[in-house]
């Protein structure tokens, strides 16, 4: 039997003990961890989160990093992009997310607006995220053209997570989410980002919306971690928004959104057993009521 085919209580119980995932470490994950897994081959899972509570469920689970994105502007602020979030909104999320956790790794996003100016507004803003917030790392979109925002933050030592192929801060510019690095010119632009962010030295880059191929190409290409969310299974890692993997997502998820629960339904059925026990009468009872 073979280690995928055991149940998952018993695939981590036989992992090494300084695995990523499924390992015993009693501390925060660093890059200097998330690096050594690239050199051993292992692959590791991120999720989002964007509040203590639910954090600390990825924590307890043993995800070993967790990114607080700016898709907390889509999926907990009710944005229809993630363009209007702010600093303000990231520091207080990234801060809830870092209290609520004891052993993942914190990775924030830099919103929109907050990098692009310039790479002293970058290094400012990634300073307000470890100062205020107290997160490991931070997150920001763009390959070449950001490579100086990510040197100055490196240099300054923050950690940085780079993010390539799609980008939805761009949304506007892309007219929309189209999947990226099609075609020979693209596919040579996303791999000069790729090892742009690296040589600049992000300890990771996230591959968002990229054909599997490609990503495997680029994923070989470097000594950094690849991220992938819609590249594939050739990449080190894999991302997922929270709320789509455990099915709180309504309507239409995307094509690589797999849901491993459906936690919108639960929820639904417990808020209407509440109402209609209120209705009805027989919430509160007499073990719910003091005297």
């Amino acid at each position: 039997m073979n280690a995928s085919s055991l149940p998952p209580a018993q695939q981590s119980s036989e992992r090494p003990a300084n695995s990523l995932y499924g390992g015993t470490r009693n501390r925060r994950t660093t890059v200097r961890d998330v690096a050594t897994a690239k050199q051993r081959g292992e692959r590791w899972p991120m999720l989002t989160a964007y509040d203590a509570l639910t954090a600390g469920v990825f924590d307890e689970a043993g995800i070993p990093v967790l990114l607080v994105g700016d898709s907390a502007g889509n999926c907990h602020l009710g944005y229809d992009t993630t363009v209007p979030v702010t600093m303000d909104q990231m520091v207080m999320l990234s801060a809830a997310v870092v209290r609520g956790t004891e052993r993942a790794l914190i990775v924030a996003d830099l919103p929109f607006g907050s990098y692009q100016e310039s790479p002293a507004q970058a290094l400012h803003n990634a300073t307000r995220l470890l100062k205020e917030a107290g997160v490991g790392a931070v997150k920001l979109e763009g390959g070449e053209r950001t490579a100086a925002a990510i040197e100055l933050l490196v240099q300054a030592g923050v950690p940085v997570m780079a993010h390539i192929g799609l980008t939805p801060q761009s949304v506007h510019a892309l007219g929309g989410y189209p999947v990226q690095g099609r075609g020979d010119e693209a596919a040579h632009q996303l791999m000069r980002d790729a090892k742009a962010v690296q040589a600049a030295g992000a300890f990771a880059v996230v591959l968002e919306a990229v054909p599997a191929e490609l990503a495997a190409q680029v994923t070989a290409s470097l000594a950094i971690p690849t991220v992938g969310i819609g590249a594939g299974a050739g990449c080190d890692a894999q991302v997922l928004v929270w709320t789509d993997m455990a099915g709180m997502t309504s309507g239409r998820v995307p094509r690589f959104v797999k849901q491993y629960a459906n936690l919108r339904s639960v929820l639904g059925d417990a808020a209407r057993a509440f109402g209609e026990e209120v209705a009805g009468g027989s919430f509160p009872g007499e073990e719910h009521s003091f005297h």
